[in-house]
């Protein structure tokens, strides 16, 4: 039997309990792009610490966990620039949406929140667009 999905399983997991205690912690919602856009930005001056540890965080933990426990096998390509590119156009969409995967999919939904779950049918709609036009028509990734 297939045992590849108790990664996702922990992972979700975790970032669903880091998402909590960063709430219950902070009063605010572990939005990742909100986070790293205050740094980038400097409308988060104020509280730089707080996101530089999460960022250190974000980092450390799944390097840690690989030393400890072995890479997982993945499917992303090895075409550098279409990893660049997907990075870029995922910034772009954080932007545009007001907030990334974890800040609407899993605090937004874990909320109720109707602009969360809005936003995360739209993010995953289009994802799957993607996955279809680039994999199955153009055969690029």
């Amino acid at each position: 039997m297939e045992t590849d999905w108790i990664h996702g399983l922990l992972g979700g997991l975790m970032i669903g309990a880091g998402g909590a205690v960063y709430l219950l912690a902070n009063g605010r919602i572990m939005g990742a792009s909100g986070i790293i856009g205050g740094l980038i930005d400097g409308s988060g001056r104020d509280t730089a610490a707080e996101r530089l540890s999460f960022l250190a965080g974000v980092i450390a933990l799944p390097l840690l966990l690989t030393l400890a426990f072995g890479g997982v096998a993945t499917h992303v390509t090895g075409n550098l620039a279409v990893l660049v590119v997907a990075g870029m156009l995922v910034g772009v969409g954080t932007r545009l949406a007001n907030g990334c995967t974890s800040g609407h999919g899993v605090c937004g939904i874990s909320r109720l929140s109707l602009r969360g779950i809005v936003a995360t049918c739209f993010y995953i709609g289009a994802g799957g667009i993607t996955v279809a036009l680039f994999r199955h028509l153009l055969g690029i990734i």
